[in-house]
């Protein structure tokens, strides 16, 4: 990244920790269209939250995949949220479950905790309690 995108993602997420939403989708919009997985995920928060202008469904799931694909964890448990209530799409708890295995391989608690109790209750995935148990405790482990 060079320096100058460097400066407008730390503005960026400034802004938006800063709650001047306008300025961080001024900021934020080039680089998550350059690819910047980071940009795509706050752009996703503003756009299916309604921050600083009006709720974008559309917009806020293809952000927010975006970034999942590039293996941005709080966008791949993000978008297994989408997937397991019907934000944004359509309702799959298969495809939910396949997002929070992805985020919970890299080690996000959260998601390790959903994905127990996924296996727990067979949503999205075969019932099998030994693995919700598996996750459950690697849940455990992480957010200690």
């Amino acid at each position: 990244m060079q320096d100058n995108d460097n400066m407008a993602l730390q503005s960026g997420i400034s802004a938006f920790e800063a709650k001047d939403f306008t300025l961080a989708l001024r900021l934020l919009s080039p680089l998550a269209e350059a690819g910047n997985s980071e940009a795509q995920y706050r752009l996703a928060m503003m756009f299916h939250n309604g921050l600083g202008r009006v709720q974008n469904d559309e917009a806020g799931f293809k952000w927010m995949c975006a970034a999942a694909e590039q293996g941005h964890v709080f966008a791949q448990h993000g978008l297994g949220i989408m997937y397991l209530y019907g934000e944004c799409t359509e309702k799959n708890e298969a495809a939910a479950a396949e997002w929070f295995r992805r985020a919970a391989e890299q080690g996000l608690a959260g998601s390790q905790m959903t994905l127990g109790m996924m296996y727990e209750n067979g949503q999205g995935v075969e019932k099998d309690e030994q693995e919700a148990r598996r996750w459950y405790k690697l849940a455990e482990e992480n957010s200690q």
